[in-house]
């Protein structure tokens, strides 16, 4: 049998040389790889995965220029296998490589997927420790179990092992989106898989620092979205308009806050439509548009366009809904369908001229 370790890394330097010693303690006896995905880390993660790869064969390394994510660098490491099996496994050493054999010996013996748990008799999952990356891994477990269709208890691992060739069947029908690649795979499959779940202790982090945040947690639910919807609907296209859901918020309070403080209801409304688009705007390179987030300049050239793109959305949306309105006099329909254009409007040209991909 031969395993392919799939280890999808951002800034993990310090982690190269422990994880391929590791590694190599815990399969002796077995025909492994590992493969380390980069996503152009700043702190030279792949140039320190290609002097290990120099010296040993097992030891490989994919740099993605311009692509980032946690589910993709796991796609494009695992179909860059040729190997029996594949298993996937966080570049921080947080999760138990020792377990690895157990999972193998699962698959080999009939499960389709085995997964590393926290939750399972035997598990812990103490190395998350603080509180809120707790609270945000039990609301995505709770989230998870409601769509997986198997009873899982910790759907949130990044810790699994599978055949290379289940893999492959599944690949086109995955997302590639956000940090959840196991819930994915789970709801890809057009048939119930075969689970097994391995317990493991969650390790605290020895180096780096943790990528979890509340903005991984809201593009989980977008996954989740995705799912219910059956792709129908862009991904990325649904975080866009949810964030624009948001800006509406925004806009509200804002008006009310300045009309309370004096101005008339136009100057409010129009320091409430700023500062929403500029609200959406951050939410949205940090949020939809995550894997090209715009920085320094770059940033501020995209606020001015972002800003010029929503402004003629929203001359668009009032001009259909007036036009709309005079037809059959029903402001809410008018409204509504206003609204829609504009948001179809913001998002595709926002897509081509403010995050477009170089």
């Amino acid at each position: 049998m031969s395993l392919s370790v799939i280890v999808p890394c951002y800034n993990e330097r310090a982690n190269i040389a422990p994880m391929v010693a590791a590694l190599d303690a815990a399969l002796k006896g077995l025909e492994w790889e590992v493969v380390f995905v980069d996503d152009d880390s700043p702190d030279g993660t792949a140039q320190q995965a290609r002097a290990l790869a120099a010296k040993d064969r097992r030891v490989r390394c994919i740099r993605r220029v311009g692509r980032r994510g946690l589910s993709s660098a796991v796609i494009e490491g695992a179909l860059s296998s040729s190997a029996d099996y594949v298993a996937v496994i966080d570049g921080d050493m947080q999760h138990d490589e020792t377990r690895l054999p157990a999972m193998l010996q699962a698959v080999a013996g009939g499960a389709d997927l085995a997964i590393g748990s926290r939750h399972v008799e035997g598990g812990d999952a103490t190395g998350l420790a603080s509180p809120m990356r707790v609270k945000l891994s039990d609301a995505g477990i709770r989230l998870a179990q409601l769509l997986a269709k198997a009873p899982v208890h910790d759907p949130m691992s990044g810790f699994f092992l599978l055949r290379r060739s289940l893999f492959e069947q599944l690949a086109s029908r995955l997302t590639g989106q956000g940090f959840k690649i196991l819930l994915d795979l789970m709801l890809a499959s057009p048939r119930r898989l075969a689970i097994v779940e391995v317990p493991y202790k969650f390790r605290p982090r020895a180096a780096g620092e943790s990528k979890l945040d509340a903005l991984v947690l809201v593009q989980f639910a977008g996954l989740l979205i995705d799912k219910i919807l059956r792709g129908t609907v862009p991904l990325r296209f649904i975080s866009f308009a949810l964030v624009g859901g948001f800006g509406v918020l925004v806009n509200v309070v804002i008006l009310e806050l300045a009309r309370h403080g004096g101005l008339s209801f136009g100057k409010a409304q129009t320091l409430g439509t700023i500062v929403a688009m500029i609200a959406n705007f951050q939410l949205n390179n940090q949020l939809t548009y995550r894997a090209q987030r715009l920085k320094g300049p770059r940033a501020w050239r995209g606020l001015v366009i972002f800003l010029l793109v929503c402004g003629l959305g929203a001359v668009a949306n009032i001009g259909i809904a007036r036009a709309l309105y005079a037809e059959n006099e029903s402001g809410l329909l008018a409204s509504a369908a206003g609204a829609a254009i504009g948001v179809v409007w913001n998002y595709a040209v926002s897509a081509t001229l403010v995050w477009r991909v170089r």
